[in-house]
């Protein structure tokens, strides 16, 4: 229910891509670069104080409380979210404070008033997600999983709405289509709280506002959310960096030459619609990412706290080792996928109204199979970070992380140049497969055992039967010529994608594994149980 759920969200999260890029295309005048990146704060926000850090730190201590005070369990929640909501509104008017000074001194700089106006509105939308988010981990520490998966769909719809009927039909100005855009989200904020209340009083919650009654089980959980706060937004750190930076060294139209803020000896690296690309790259590595890596992590997190809690650290070691495996199983063809499929995938999307086919789609294309190079080490990130904090660990992925987002940085300011906006694709997918490793051989060696057998294996059945895979699609994909039809343009994603599943399963299968019996709920095939 849970993966059908977030499948559903992601698809929804397409269409909503889809309107977008036709409302507004992606380099005609910097408005989609403007309306991404202010989009970004409030994401980061979300990872920062929601879904991520305060899933990982309260989460276990919610559970601990249900088992044993019931009572107990609603006043921290009552707490919890009460004293976020203070925390996130004062932050979020300080935003506001920064946004309107920098209107005021910034605000000559071309695309500056548009991408301060679009952040100061999209910042509110970072309360409303993060109540959201916490509300979701209550649910799921009471096994509820179908309900928090509307998140997303409520402001997907919300989004589209707005961006097929209300936009268009009201202005054809695209700066106030983009303002429009985010209004929708604000609503898309509201509902998102909404939608989960109930099913959080069906379950027994009641508003029971007593600081005193959970002092010590709040301390715990601010002591560990500090530090999970960089563990869990590596990844979005990472690519706002990409996206700050593709908008601060992309020449528009009327600016190209050199870059006069570094001294006006070097010419731009990239040109407008970078911070687009970067958007739209990430927007459908997202996808797997979503579907395989986050469901895995969130359905597997409270099975490792409840090992941690008991102290059976061998069954912590073998049920990380088996999300690990179904990762890798799923993410692997699904990288691949993606790379050979990144030109017919952008045009069967992306190809109408505002999009230019013959420089957005080449440039987007590019962008999308830079990033699927990582999305193996994208899905099993949530994974191992998820392990990490099972067992109480919340400083090692933090300074992981830490290093991390520097190197980030660092292959991001220097591959830039040799490879434009797409080297910080490269970038990011590089030090995310650093950090997997890193992150992978520490907690074997500290915490619990990983069974590197299982894992190398299905490692390497999966390798083997996705090089098959991709010398099939290479043909299919070669004989089957671009169409300017959307049948055809189904086609051209669809038929090779049904042949490279039909290959690829077979072939692991053949080779000896067993992970899609897994997923299917047959069972592990190798007598262990979790």
């Amino acid at each position: 229910m849970t993966s059908l759920g977030t499948l559903a969200s992601r698809v929804l999260g397409m269409v909503r891509d889809m309107a977008t890029a036709a409302l507004l295309g992606m380099s005609s005048g910097g408005v989609m670069d403007a309306f991404v990146i202010a989009f970004r704060i409030p994401n980061l926000f979300r990872r920062l104080f929601g879904e991520g850090a305060l899933t990982a730190s309260y989460l276990p201590v919610l559970t601990e409380k249900l088992e044993n005070d019931r009572p107990g369990a609603w006043q921290l929640a009552s707490v919890t979210m009460t004293w976020l909501a203070m925390v996130l509104v004062v932050l979020v008017l300080v935003a506001e404070g920064v946004c309107g000074l920098l209107w005021f001194t910034l605000g000559d700089r071309e695309g500056m008033p548009l991408l301060l106006g679009l952040s100061a509105v999209l910042l509110p939308y970072s309360i409303f997600i993060c109540i959201a988010a916490q509300i979701a981990a209550t649910l799921h520490a009471l096994s509820v999983f179908h309900v928090p998966a509307l998140v997303g769909i409520v402001l997907n719809v919300c989004w589209i709405v707005a961006a097929v009927l209300l936009a268009p039909a009201l202005t054809d100005d695209p700066h106030v289509q983009a303002y429009l855009l985010g209004g929708s989200v604000l609503v898309a904020g509201v509902l998102q709280v909404g939608v989960q209340l109930p099913a959080l009083y069906a379950h027994g919650f009641r508003f029971d506002y007593n600081v005193a009654a959970v002092r010590d089980s709040v301390h715990r959980i601010m002591a560990a959310m500090g530090p999970t706060m960089l563990g869990l937004a590596v990844t979005q750190i990472n690519t706002l960096m990409d996206s700050v930076i593709a908008w601060s060294l992309s020449a528009s139209p009327d600016h190209t030459g050199p870059v006069a803020w570094l001294g006006g000896v070097i010419d731009y690296p990239m040109r407008q619609g970078a911070a687009a690309a970067v958007y739209f790259g990430e927007r459908m590595y997202q996808l797997p990412v979503g579907i395989f890596g986050v469901a895995v992590a969130t359905v597997i997190f409270p099975l490792l706290s409840r090992h941690a809690a008991k102290g059976q650290h061998d069954k912590i070691g073998a049920d990380l080792t088996l999300g690990l495996r179904l990762v890798v199983f799923l993410a692997v063809p699904a990288a691949a996928g993606l790379v050979l499929l990144a030109e017919p995938i952008t045009r069967l999307l992306f190809e109408r109204g505002q999009w230019d086919p013959i420089e957005d789609t080449p440039r987007t294309a590019r962008m999308i199979a830079a990033y699927a190079s990582g999305v193996w080490a994208y899905c099993a990130l949530p994974v191992m970070v998820r392990g990490f904090y099972a067992v109480g660990d919340y400083r090692t992925p933090v300074r992981v992380g830490a290093l991390m987002v520097a190197l980030n940085l660092s292959l991001n300011l220097t591959l830039i140049w040799p490879l434009g906006e797409h080297g910080l694709a490269v970038a990011t997918a590089i030090a995310a497969a650093i950090q997997l490793c890193v992150l992978v051989a520490v907690f074997s060696r500290r915490q619990s055992h990983v069974q590197w057998g299982e894992l190398f294996a299905t490692a390497a059945r999966t390798t083997i039967a996705t090089a098959v895979m991709v010398a099939i699609g290479i043909g299919v994909t070669g004989y089957l010529e671009p169409s300017p039809t959307t049948s055809g343009r189904l086609i051209g994603v669809f038929v090779p994608l049904v042949i490279c599943a039909a290959v690829y399963l077979p072939v692991v299968r053949l080779l000896g594994g067993h992970e899609a019996g897994m997923l299917l709920g047959r069972g592990r095939k190798d007598g262990k149980s979790s």
